[in-house]
């Protein structure tokens, strides 16, 4: 069955481009003109992914992300016209998935999608029923459940993927370019800051944890212990 996938944008010529573009591709679109009417239809039947433009009449691109995450772990990506860190930021922060900028090469966003739905696709592989381990940290990938120290931790879909990418790696430091193609499906220098802004969302959400997220400066990331925790 074709993914069902979600787009609102109140420029009708990018609602038609980018639908055109994921049509040929295979995908089922409903396109919405605000971000209030897909959520509205969200609500009726969730969708396999979202596509949200930041800047939409009514309610914004980042609000409805924030409300769709609140009831559903669906991949999210943003577009935005605004080219700035605080966006971008932002967008992390609240749970999407990915982001793009105006103007975009529709292939750009389709080869996002790709990826997402193949970390989606790799995730249901027959490994699932192995629990992963490092330090006080569990992986249940068989639910896509984390534990710190016999505690549940909520992760956005991306963060999950990241940590379970680094448990599974974690007698090695794992660059960032690594993560890019491993998690996210791309490997483009300018999407490092993709990896970078999760990194820090999770590093919050784990902070209880004797494991911490080390910086490999000028490479990536590798997975320690704490030396001081109790």
């Amino acid at each position: 069955m074709a993914k069902k996938i979600y787009i609102a944008d109140d420029d009708p010529n990018i609602r038609k481009l980018i639908q055109g573009f994921l049509v040929k591709e295979g995908y089922e679109v409903e396109a919405f003109e605000n971000g209030d009417k897909l959520l509205a239809r969200f609500k009726e039947q969730e969708s396999h992914l979202v596509i949200l433009d930041v800047m939409m009449p009514g309610r914004d691109g980042f609000m409805i992300c924030e409300d769709i995450r609140r009831i559903s772990p669906v991949p999210i990506i943003m577009v935005t016209a605004r080219d700035t860190d605080t966006d971008f930021v932002l967008g992390i922060q609240l749970g999407s998935d990915d982001y793009i900028t105006k103007p975009f090469s529709p292939m750009t966003l389709t080869m996002k999608v790709r990826a997402i739905f193949r970390r989606i696709e790799l995730d249901k592989g027959p490994s699932l029923s192995t629990e992963l381990s490092y330090g006080d940290i569990m992986i249940h990938p068989d639910q896509k459940m984390v534990k710190v120290a016999g505690e549940s931790v909520d992760l956005a879909p991306n963060e999950y993927a990241l940590l379970k990418y680094l448990v599974k790696n974690q007698d090695r430091a794992i660059s960032r370019e690594e993560l890019l193609d491993k998690v996210w499906g791309y490997t483009t220098a300018v999407e490092t800051r993709v990896t970078d802004d999760t990194l820090k969302r999770l590093r919050k959400k784990i902070a209880d944890s004797e494991v911490i997220v080390e910086t490999v400066w000028g490479f990536g990331f590798r997975l320690n212990k704490r030396q001081d925790h109790d």
